[in-house]
């Protein structure tokens, strides 16, 4: 009978077998390694809680742009308690969405927020009125009640009642409204706060017929302020490993956007998916993302995100004309804005 013969190595081939199982092994490492680092962290801070309005930041971390870049992000919702200003100065984010005039209003405060990024270069912010209630013109709002948001958002509208030369507690009155639609419903107020991607659908979604509504959006008014930006403490940006960061962050987010802006039912579908709460519905998503997508015009073009330095210098205009009570008092002039990182995601 046949025994197979294990045949052993000679002693005068041992060094060179060695020798390659290090070899073996050191290539082994080598391609491991660049999975070994771990990803850089990003923490964002939303303005509101998850909807369409942010649906660029969650379809990047949803299709992994964010992880291919080597980021680690995290996304936190915000809510009607929630001041992305706070979160960032008490260093719990990098990163927040921001409307303009908060931003600068809290950085003549204290705080040093930059812009960054401006993914939506048109304002979404409007009052809506009912017909009925006597309101077919701007010139109508005097004696008549108005809802406004207040915790940064009432900016815009104390400069526009500025500039119609009505002073608020004197000329209107001022509801401060929660975030829903009820003063207007309740007729608790003539016009109320609306974003044409989200409250004003409220109302029609109550039974209101748009027919019975009119509505007068910043933008037409010459009062609009940028909204949505992204912004970062100053100090960071001097930090070159910060910056790099965030230009893989901007680039992936970017990504996210235009796919959202391309389609829109598949965002809706991913930012149902964020929503823990349950309350997000795939249809009132996928109209939100519809309108958030006409706030977008550079989307799916190299200028998405790009910060026009004449949109930031007409919106620190309008917050300075504020009358008696301008929401900045100071020009912070190109401080509060720096393409640093938006010229290093381009790259």
């Amino acid at each position: 009978m046949n025994r197979s013969i294990t045949t052993r190595p000679s002693l005068s081939r041992l060094p060179a077998l060695y020798h390659r199982g290090l070899l073996a092994l050191a290539c082994a490492v080598g391609l491991a390694s660049p999975a070994a680092h771990a990803a850089e962290k990003v923490t964002l801070q939303l303005k509101w809680v998850p909807q369409a309005q942010f649906a660029g930041y969650y379809v990047a971390q949803a299709k992994g742009y964010y992880k291919d870049a080597g980021l680690d992000v995290t996304i936190k919702p915000g809510g009607p308690d929630i001041s992305p200003v706070q979160v960032i100065a008490g260093k719990s984010a990098d990163v927040i969405v921001n409307w303009m005039p908060d931003a600068l209003a809290a950085r003549e405060a204290g705080v040093p927020l930059v812009n960054i990024a401006q993914v939506f270069d048109k304002s979404g912010l409007m009052l809506t009125c009912k017909k009925a209630s006597g309101v077919s013109s701007p010139k109508d709002f005097k004696g008549k009640t108005l809802g406004v948001w207040y915790g940064g958002n009432e900016y815009p509208f104390l400069n526009w009642m500025g500039k119609l030369g009505l002073k608020p507690g004197t000329d209107v009155t001022i509801l401060k409204q929660g975030f829903n639609v009820d003063p207007l419903l309740q007729n608790q107020a003539a016009c109320i706060s609306t974003m044409i991607y989200n409250e004003y659908w409220q109302v029609i979604d109550a039974g209101v017929k748009e027919t019975d509504l009119v509505t007068f959006f910043y933008q037409d008014q010459g009062v609009a302020s940028l909204e949505d930006g992204l912004y970062v403490l100053a100090s960071n940006l001097k930090d070159k490993a910060f910056v790099a960061k965030m230009a893989k962050f901007l680039k992936a987010s970017f990504k996210g956007w235009n796919d959202a802006v391309k389609d829109p039912e598949a965002a809706a579908k991913i930012v149902v998916a964020n929503d823990t709460s349950g309350s997000a519905t795939l249809a009132v998503q996928k109209r939100q993302m519809e309108n958030v997508a006409k706030l977008i015009s550079n989307a799916n073009t190299p200028k998405i995100g790009y910060l026009d330095p004449a949109a930031y210098e007409r919106t620190v205009k309008v917050l300075m004309a504020g009358g008696s009570s301008p929401v900045i008092k100071k020009d912070p002039g190109k401080a509060a804005m720096s393409h640093l990182v938006w010229d290093a995601a381009a790259k």
